[in-house]
């Protein structure tokens, strides 16, 4: 067959897009042309006794054109051509159509992306400027595992909506300027701090954990360390040296975890809120002079009608909270990035923030066509329910959490594989025991809390990371078997005879509908269902079809083709969560 080839467009409308259009059709033709907008509800059938799709729009046509729903169906049905793409209709129960499709157009379709990188992904051809800030840690601590989600869930939006040909401008928003820092900084003063030639994310961990203490007992401490922020704000040089310090090994330890996560940012990437110092106070003014901020007990505020509790944007001590950073870089993403959509992937905790946020921005003017857009997610917990702790009640750094990852990892691949050398097992454990914790997360519906649990995330079976790992090992480990070269596969030799197969054909064909799924919803969990279901689609299909024991070479050859191409939609499934795959496990 030669290499495949890049495809910036799909070669022809997947199969839903054709089976809307034909079932649009059939309505026109039925009732007239003004009734073929009808929502088809269309879906996948769940049994193959019923077809390959069912159409459900006869219900909501019932009350448009005041008939009973089956009698609608039977007469769009009489409507559907039989032929080419359908080779039977049929309606069930009160109004559904059934509908089976011509294995020989499921085949054609398998051809047309065997042939192409991008497995019929079509590139949006008028792109949208999206600007997503995801992972955004606060500085001068190490990350613990509560900065697991974001940044995990930015990075697998970022690489999707990239996959979809959307520009996606990266932004790390760092909180490297709030009201910690007065704290913080203060407390490494009195304690002589940046004299010292060894800095350690670990002895700021304990000087933060320090300092949060005397600021909590001591007003005098409390009173210097606000003092304290207005001054790194203002540009006192005492304070910016010691901060640089601070930002340089915080920044260092960062990238290291972003790193061993496989995560797509880098310091190109940076922007914490000091980069928009100088813009806060011309934020502060345009509010003011438009009428939006006013002044309420020395600060400055702006109200919401149905709220009591205004977003605060000068405090009265002059210093500017994380509300005024974050309106100067909205203004900032829209003005000089040319966002077209805003995405922020930020924990549940802070809708309220992200109400008032966004509506005192609407309010001043700045948005214009801008798409806004909060993710929000839930909280990773404990066996006990509660917020995941150490035992003794301490915050989880994330570093031990990848090192145990891949430790667990480790012990798995051992036993799974006792013949791998230990630098390639050690390689393997890596990718497999991060891949893990990463799938875990993101296989959860990221609104709703989790329970973080080991032996689940790791587990061979399920929906999980190590499952669709293994499908794909498997896979690969029939190539090798058969000594055969995926790249010679003509698509055109796939011929669909076993029930398995077709269902393994229509799953494969759903790919560009999940992708834009996802790009639209914002859900990564949407991809890792349909992975899920993809590898276990496979596994039946493995159980009953023999492959490299098919009974004619035609029949191997086209089963072969079917493995080739599943196992690259998992490979490329999982690269777009940021997860990587192995050779051997």
């Amino acid at each position: 067959m030669g290499a495949k080839v890049a495809d910036p467009i799909a070669p022809m409308p997947d199969i839903q897009t054709i089976l809307e259009g034909l079932l649009g059709e059939a309505v026109a033709a039925a009732f007239g042309t003004e009734f073929a907008d009808a929502d088809p509800i269309l879906r996948q059938a769940t049994n193959p006794q019923f077809g390959d799709y069912q159409a459900n729009l006869a219900m909501g046509l019932a009350k448009r054109l005041n008939q009973k729903p089956r009698d609608i169906a039977d007469a769009i049905k009489e409507k559907l051509p039989i032929g080419d793409t359908l080779v039977n209709a049929e309606v069930a129960g009160p109004g559904f159509i059934n509908l089976t499709l011509n294995a020989d157009l499921l085949g054609s379709q398998l051809a047309g992306i065997i042939k192409c990188d991008r497995l019929g992904v079509p590139v949006d051809p008028t792109p949208t400027q999206v600007v997503i800030d995801y992972a955004s840690p606060n500085l001068a601590k190490e990350m613990h595992i509560g900065h697991l989600r974001s940044t995990i869930i930015g990075d697998a939006i970022a690489r999707v909506l990239e996959f979809q040909g959307q520009h996606a401008t990266r932004q790390n928003h760092l909180g490297d300027w709030g009201t910690q820092f007065g704290m913080l900084l203060e407390h490494l003063i009195d304690t002589g701090w940046e004299q010292s030639d060894d800095h350690h994310i670990g002895d700021l961990n304990t000087l933060y954990q320090e300092a949060k203490k005397l600021d909590d007992a001591d007003p005098g401490f409390a009173d210097r360390a606000r003092k304290r922020v207005v001054a790194l704000q203002g540009g006192d040089e005492q304070s910016l040296t010691l901060w640089r310090m601070l930002i340089d090994e915080s920044v260092r330890h960062m990238n290291d975890i972003f790193t061993r996560l496989g995560v797509a940012l880098s310091n190109d990437h940076l922007k914490g809120e000091s980069f928009y110092n100088d813009r806060l106070a011309p934020v502060a003014e345009s509010l003011q002079s438009a009428g939006v901020a006013v002044e309420s007990e020395g600060a400055l505020c702006v109200f919401n009608d149905t709220d009591d509790a205004p977003l605060i944007v000068r405090k009265s001590d002059g210093g500017f909270g994380y509300a005024a950073t974050d309106l100067a870089a909205l203004r900032h993403r829209i003005e000089d990035l040319g966002g077209q959509r805003l995405i922020y992937v930020v924990d549940s905790r802070q809708r309220d923030h992200f109400n008032k946020f966004f509506a005192t921005a609407r309010r001043a003017g700045w948005v214009g066509d801008t798409q806004l857009e909060y993710v929000p997610f839930g909280t990773i917990m404990g066996k006990d329910r509660k917020p995941f702790k150490t035992r003794d009640g301490g915050t989880v750094r994330l570093t031990d959490v990848l090192n145990e990852a891949i430790d667990r990892a480790g012990k798995v691949i051992a036993v799974k594989a006792p013949d791998l050398s230990p630098d390639e097992r050690d390689k393997i454990a890596k990718i497999v025991g991060i891949g893990a914790v990463k799938y875990f997360d993101l296989s959860n519906d990221r609104i709703k809390d989790y329970v973080f649990d080991w032996d689940r995330m790791l587990a061979l079976e399920g929906n999980t990371a190590p499952y669709l790992q293994n499908a794909y090992v498997r896979i690969r480990s029939i190539f090798r078997k058969g000594e055969v070269d995926p790249a010679t596969l003509d698509g055109g030799a796939i011929k669909l005879e076993h029930q398995a197969e077709r269902a393994l054909a229509l799953q494969l064909l759903q790919l560009p509908r999940i992708v834009g799924s996802v790009a639209d919803s914002l859900e990564p969990h949407r991809l890792c269902t349909y992975l899920y279901e993809l590898a276990s689609s496979f596994h039946k299909f493995y159980e009953k079809c023999p492959v490299l024991a098919a009974d004619t070479e035609a029949q191997r050859l086209s089963r072969l083709a079917l493995c080739d191409l599943v196992a690259r939609t998992l490979k490329q499934g999982l690269e777009l969560l940021g997860i990587g795959t192995v050779e051997r496990m």
